[in-house]
């Protein structure tokens, strides 16, 4: 019988992909299909929104034309030039285009950042809860993901002292994301600027998944962790804010000294990102996609809005209203207790198989306190949005 590595065995399932698999399976059954219903899913943080119009164009041309050879492994240097003028008209920064590696999307960028800078045995801090991907990367590359319980006090982000105090001669640095999955939150940028500082003052490195910056709600925190120091590596992508998530497409920003490394892991690892999204991605930054890219932004606040008060009236209270990203980290404490179940696992399928709407248990997201939680993800239209906080409030406040 062939041999599996422990390394596969103890990488866990993503959740997410596991009740979008349960939803599949509940929407083929015969009491779906008499309903008359659709099935609302809000446990995949994808937009609804597709490809702006000049990114579908550039594709369409580039595949007509047949510029489709591979690039250079960090990417189209017309492209990387492009975000680097992104930052500096967004956000005010002067990131060198030579920084900046172009990705097989924002789970490339973040493999590529691990595969350079985790050893076997290194632990890599980072909060609970937080993107599940995020830990099997670290896993994967031998390394150990520290996960530290976080608070809603700290917008269940990190703290000072909290790595300070799990900071040991085995850490290599840190994983931290803002705005963050699964809790829309971002890291206050003074509590940031600590923490980077004090990560490089140990010798350590500090990623940043920043791949929800474009979709900050609140100007005091909407800022890259760029800004704080040129040691930082950031990790972004074009399917969030730019609406590309099929296209498989990110980028990452490194260090001067970690370039040549990571562009040596690419070459072997992923030839080159795909050459049709590349071209396409160039259309994102053209003045009529970046102003449709912000309307859309305002369509997302405008869903939390509206969105998040409704759960909270569920007794589906979200402790920290999200400032960024687009979902709402619920606890259903209440709403379990009511329906007499165990947590939010048992929750998420009662919410599928007699409400149809799928959501994400909390259990994809960390081990400390995530079975009294649920994530909605906000990204569906707001009349979705609308049906589902119906649906659901029939099922909770109709079963007394």
């Amino acid at each position: 019988m062939m041999r599996i590595t422990q390394r596969a065995l103890q990488i866990e399932p993503f959740y997410v992909m596991e009740i979008a698999k349960a939803a599949a399976h509940v929407a083929q059954t015969t009491a779906f299909k008499s309903s008359g219903k659709e099935m609302i899913r809000l446990n995949i943080g994808e937009p609804d929104f597709t490809a702006a119009p000049l990114v579908q164009e550039r594709a369409m041309k580039v595949i007509r034309d047949g510029t489709t050879q591979y690039t250079h492994a960090v990417g189209l240097e017309p492209l990387r030039e492009r975000i680097s003028e992104w930052y500096r008209t967004k956000f005010g920064l002067s990131v060198a285009s030579e920084r900046i590696i172009i990705t097989s999307g924002a789970s490339a960028a973040l493999q590529l950042a691990c595969l350079a800078l985790v050893e076997q045995g290194d632990e890599i801090l980072m909060p609970d809860p937080c993107y599940p991907c995020n830990r099997q990367f670290v896993l994967a590359c031998g390394g150990t993901p520290k996960l530290i319980t976080t608070s809603s006090k700290d917008r269940f982000q990190l703290n000072l002292e909290q790595v300070k105090e799990n900071w040991s001669e085995r850490t290599r640095g840190v994983l931290l994301a803002s705005p963050s999955n699964p809790t829309g939150t971002s890291i206050a940028p003074t509590v940031l600027k600590d923490i980077v500082d004090f990560v490089h003052s140990k010798g350590g490195g500090c990623i940043a998944d920043e791949i929800y910056i474009g979709l900050s709600y609140e100007e005091q925190y909407a800022k890259s962790a760029l800004s704080l120091s040129d040691q930082v590596i950031s990790v972004n992508s074009f399917s969030k804010y730019f609406n590309m998530t099929g296209w498989r497409l990110g980028w990452m920003v490194v260090p001067q000294a970690l370039v040549s490394a990571v562009e040596r892991l690419a070459q072997n690892l992923f030839i080159c990102p795909s050459t049709v999204s590349q071209h396409a991605a160039l259309g994102c930054f053209e003045p009529e996609s970046l102003a449709l890219f912000e309307q859309r932004r305002a369509q997302f606040k405008a869903r939390r809005d509206t969105f998040v008060p409704a759960l909270n009236k569920l007794g589906l209270h979200v402790p920290v209203t999200p400032d960024g990203a687009f979902y709402a980290w619920a606890d259903c404490t209440e709403v379990c207790k009511k329906l007499g179940l165990s947590g939010s696992w048992d929750l998420a399928f009662e919410f599928l198989n007699k409400a149809y709407v799928a959501v994400a248990p909390g259990r994809d997201f960390g081990v400390q306190n995530t079975n009294q939680y649920i994530r909605f993800s906000t990204a569906s239209s707001g009349a979705q949005l609308q049906e589902a906080v119906s649906r659901l409030g029939q099922l909770i406040l109709g079963k007394q």
